[in-house]
């Protein structure tokens, strides 16, 4: 099984990304790089604020995703909501969890914030696996986020 090498998926991301601007382009390179750096990520994406309390799909990988999710349903809401990273050990006990795949059993959701410390976005990594994501994988995803859409 292939595990992430965060160290070097921070470079690749930094040296694709350096100059860009566009937050579609930049969402659409990070979900391409992440998906393809873990054999355990099976479905990889941004969910973009696009109303009120409104996520809309964004550039991912991985089978169909649902296509608007409100802040005050499942683990994108949440995570939208509260501004707080979400690391879901088991989805099934997650209250309000959406089943946009019936076979997802963990999920990692991170907030996107604009200068302002608003949430833009979030970042959805779903796992087929059971406690698939760890406190490691936050952080370092944190980070790589933080640095790609931080104030140019």
């Amino acid at each position: 099984m292939t595990r992430v090498d965060y160290a070097q998926l921070s470079q690749t991301i930094a040296a694709l990304t350096d100059g860009e601007s566009d937050t579609v382009a930049l969402m659409a390179t990070i979900t391409c790089e992440v998906h393809h750096s873990d054999d355990r990520f099976n479905w990889t994406g941004f969910y973009r604020v696009v109303a009120p309390e409104q996520l809309k799909i964004g550039p991912y990988q991985g089978g169909h995703g649902c296509l608007q999710i409100p802040f005050s349903r499942g683990v994108c809401g949440a995570a939208a909501r509260t501004g707080d990273v979400q690391l879901v050990a088991d989805v099934e006990a997650f209250p309000g969890h959406i089943a946009c795949a019936t076979s997802t059993r963990s999920e990692l959701v991170l907030p996107i914030f604009d200068a302002s410390g608003d949430v833009i976005a979030v970042f959805d990594i779903d796992s087929d696996l059971p406690n698939a994501f760890d406190i490691e994988d936050a952080k370092h995803l944190s980070e790589i986020l933080s640095r790609v859409f931080s104030v140019k």
